[in-house]
């Protein structure tokens, strides 16, 4: 079974300028023994069919495999980061699971989600995430897939007034990962920020296509990645940020830093504002490069030996996403972090 022999779906296109360069190939074309639901170690989540219209093909692509959506509800300030982690066992089969995170109002929480596989299995997740006004949620992602899986990540926000969301992606492994961020802001004072260390070798691929539309006064949208790209691994970064005539007083800030550490590495960056007011801030910008020559020579002047410097000089660059952490114990978990202990 293929996803691209499947009646009444509509596929996304690496034509479309939305796609650009992104490759479909893992996800769409791959012959899959079965399609399953992976079932979240929950019990008790209410569960609905989700009816939503979403522009985006590829959250029109994983609602028509499953439309079925559990609900984690919030309702009290979390002491420790809830954690989810997705364990992927059987070979050659399609995984899905959608979740809505529903944070109250008033409330401060945290959930961390491990994505890591050994497989040659593909996973399409959807995630909806509901902020009641003035909450604030720190939401972290870790996907580590080896060579053969793919995942498919698409996550829709909704935040209530002056809440804030902070969001930080960290992507390793081999394998295939596209993930598409939408957040449409139609309340006053919001915060958000979207940050990334995106870390490929061998022959990975990862996309981030992210959507931000400013819908009302005085929010915030913060979007910040890093890549260090490896061999011939390929990353993507699109970030579209839009400022409507109501979002006076808004800031919209986008950057994409890349570190290449071989020929064959490539980077397509992609960031890009529509603004349609003046009263606003905004920036964006992206540079790609190589690790810096001199500062190598700097650390092996004071003794250092080459790998070293360059293990340096690589942690300096990534620590800055590892610092957009808030929590204590996710910056703990994150430090101890290995593959090994999820698959």
């Amino acid at each position: 079974m293929k996803v691209n022999e499947l009646n009444n779906i509509n596929l996304p296109s690496k034509k479309e300028e939305e796609y650009l360069k992104v490759d479909f190939e893992k996800l769409f074309t791959k012959n899959f023994k079965k399609i399953e639901k992976h079932q979240l170690d929950i019990m008790g989540l209410e569960i609905y069919l989700d009816e939503r219209n979403y522009d985006s093909k590829l959250f029109e692509v994983v609602k028509t495999l499953d439309n079925e959506t559990k609900v984690l509800k919030i309702t009290s300030n979390t002491p420790e980061p809830i954690f989810l982690v997705h364990k992927l066992n059987d070979e050659e089969t399609l995984f899905t699971n959608n979740l809505e995170i529903v944070i109250e109002e008033n409330i401060k929480a945290q959930v961390v989600e491990v994505f890591a596989t050994n497989t040659n299995s593909s996973y399409s997740v959807l995630r909806n995430i509901s902020l009641g006004n003035d909450s604030e949620f720190e939401y972290v992602k870790v996907q580590d897939y080896s060579q053969d899986a793919s995942l498919n990540y698409n996550l829709n926000i909704n935040q209530g007034q002056n809440s804030k969301l902070n969001i930080t992606n960290f992507e390793f492994g081999n394998g295939l990962s596209i993930n598409e961020y939408v957040n449409h802001i139609k309340e006053k004072n919001c915060t958000y920020n979207l940050n990334g260390l995106v870390k490929l070798s061998n022959n990975a691929n990862s996309s981030n296509l992210i959507k931000t539309v400013h819908e009302n006064e005085n929010s915030t949208s913060d979007i910040n990645f890093k890549h260090t790209l490896k061999d011939s691994s390929k990353a993507v970064f699109k970030a579209k940020s839009i400022v409507n005539e109501q979002g006076i007083g808004s800031k919209a800030f986008q950057n994409s830093n890349t570190i290449l550490l071989s020929n064959d590495a490539e980077i397509f960056a992609q960031p890009h504002l529509e603004i349609k007011i003046d009263e606003l801030e905004a920036s964006h910008g992206t540079t790609t490069g190589t690790l810096d020559k001199e500062q190598l020579l700097y650390l092996q002047s004071r003794g250092i030996n080459k790998d070293k410097a360059y293990e340096i000089l690589l942690d300096a660059f990534e620590q800055h996403i590892y610092s957009c952490v808030e929590n204590e114990d996710i910056q703990e978990f994150l430090k101890t972090y290995k593959r090994e202990s999820y698959v």
